[in-house]
């Protein structure tokens, strides 16, 4: 069944992260490619051997040709739904060590097509554009907001402030072609104020502004960051799967 709410701009983007077709990513069918290091992709540890994404119901499945050959054979009727449940996981995972690989991160990722309304809270916002994020280079305040990738530079961030001092941070990375990533930190004194929330919508809108696809993502079990990105306005998008070389 094709997912008629999907922007079309994340189908381009996951495309090239799974090395396939746009129209792969909307269609119902789980498809198997080996992997291509293609240029504007979302680059991250451990992409090149295996990795899944799950979305429309279906998987997206990349990695090297070995793992992919044995995994199209014993995955390709896999209900995606239940892709990542543990009797599933722990089946991929006795796959994978063949390999000298295994299971690892496993993230819920959010998305907003349209701007959304601000939750309220108290502060004043101070942006940071992409020539000034470098003074919080060494500040682990916010190492959420601002990574200091070189494949995913930070292009922008804004700031909750009272009186001066600086409660809670959100800032965007430019990590793929088509898509900038969110992260939020909150200070501990500040927390419970419904910064975070703030924060991120106020980010994801900017970011719709600017021509490009805000996503924010989150481990399976991180329930209170979960509520961030859903008071902020995103929706589930896909969760993903990457594996990790055993050592």
């Amino acid at each position: 069944m094709r997912s008629a709410s999907m922007p079309d701009i994340l189908a381009k983007q996951l495309a090239l992260d799974y090395c396939c077709a746009p129209e792969d990513v909307k269609d119902a069918a789980n498809h198997f490619r080996v992997f291509s290091a293609l240029d504007g992709r979302r680059r991250f540890d451990g992409d090149r051997a295996f990795k899944i994404a799950v979305i429309n119901g279906k998987m997206l499945c990349a990695g090297r040709t070995d793992i992919i050959a044995e995994l199209a054979e014993r995955l390709r009727r896999l209900d995606g739904a239940w892709a990542f449940e543990n009797d599933a996981l722990r089946r991929l995972d006795e796959i994978l060590a063949r390999f000298g690989c295994r299971v690892g991160q496993v993230h819920l990722f959010f998305t907003a097509a349209q701007p959304t309304p601000v939750p309220e809270a108290e502060f004043d916002a101070v942006w940071y554009e992409r020539g000034q994020i470098a003074q919080f280079e060494t500040d682990e305040r916010f190492c959420e907001a601002f990574a200091f990738c070189p494949d995913a530079p930070d292009v922008l961030g804004v700031a909750a402030v009272r009186s001066g001092e600086i409660l809670g941070m959100a800032g965007a990375s430019a990590d793929s072609l088509y898509l900038w990533q969110i992260g939020v930190n909150t200070l501990p004194q500040a927390r419970g104020r419904g910064i975070a929330p703030a924060l991120a919508a106020m980010l994801k809108n900017e970011i719709l502004v600017r021509g490009k696809l805000p996503y924010y993502g989150t481990a399976l079990s991180h329930i209170a960051s979960q509520r961030v990105a859903v008071k902020a306005g995103f929706l589930p998008a896909w969760a993903e799967l990457l594996s990790e070389e055993i050592v």
